[in-house]
């Protein structure tokens, strides 16, 4: 979706997967697809290299960063627990990519959408747990993927969200209900202390976050708002905010160039 003007530059960290015993670094082409048409940004993958950036340097260049969903989990000892089957599998690289970029984007009040496995991200970066496992917990519903070839079956509405009535989400979505779309079996346990909640599912679960203290957008959503985002008003809304705040950091970097220096 072209917004004409200035394009911020969305950074999205990728995963590492193994193809022909090699290791690649990959982004779902659904949310590259959903930065350059719902918030009219140019995005830039990151690979997981960890360690081995200047974080400060290569967040300073950005206008916006947006942690995506993955098939992989974030490790337990990351959040103090014990690995487990359960929980598998893991993507180490990942971790020790988005887990000190979180922290940095945070530091430079960079704009920041987190998605899905990119949410639980956020919980364990500012101190939470999660739980590896939610659909057995009692009186919990099953938010995993349905079993379907169809992804718009796999992504169709599954359960209402009720928002929080003075959370950004509620504003955005303009009522205090929306349906979502469910594919995680993951879930927040313990909630970060930085982090409030902006939803819930019908069982509870944690649908949705806002880090309290972040001097821009900084959301987390546990559901996939980029799925065919065209088509979703409230996945409009959500990314159409991620976008003003991107593209207004974007415009303050061209004002002022100290901005986009690492410090």
């Amino acid at each position: 979706m072209g917004t004409g003007g200035i394009i911020p530059l969305i950074g999205v960290p990728a995963d590492v997967k193994e193809i022909d015993n090699k290791p690649f670094h990959a982004v779902g082409d659904k949310y590259l697809r959903a930065v350059i048409q719902a918030t009219g940004g140019l995005p830039l993958v990151i690979p997981a290299f960890g360690a081995l950036y200047d974080l400060p340097a290569l967040v300073a260049r950005l206008d916006g960063v947006l942690l995506t969903g993955s098939p992989s989990n974030v490790h337990p000892n990351r959040y103090g627990k014990a690995p487990t089957p359960a929980a598998e599998p893991y993507d180490p690289e990942r971790d020790e990519t988005t887990l000190p970029l979180i922290h940095e984007t945070l530091s430079q009040a960079v704009p920041m959408l987190a998605i899905c496995r990119g949410m639980q991200e956020l919980n364990v970066a500012l101190g939470g747990t999660l739980d590896p496992r939610v659909h057995e917990q009692p009186n919990r519903m099953d938010h995993r993927q349905p079993k379907h070839d169809d992804p718009d079956v796999q992504y169709g509405p599954r359960h209402d969200l009720e928002l929080a009535a003075d959370g950004e989400l509620r504003k955005l979505a303009g009522q205090d209900q929306v349906a979502i779309n469910s594919l995680h079996w993951q879930a927040v346990d313990s909630l970060a202390p930085r982090l409030v909640v902006e939803g819930r599912a019908p069982d509870g679960t944690v649908e949705a976050v806002r880090v309290t203290d972040a001097k821009n957008f900084a959301l987390g959503v546990q559901w996939h708002p980029e799925y065919k985002v065209l088509e979703n008003s409230f996945s409009m809304a959500i990314f159409g905010a991620f976008g003003a705040a991107a593209r207004e950091r974007a415009e303050a970097r061209i004002r002022a160039p100290e901005l986009g220096q690492a410090v």
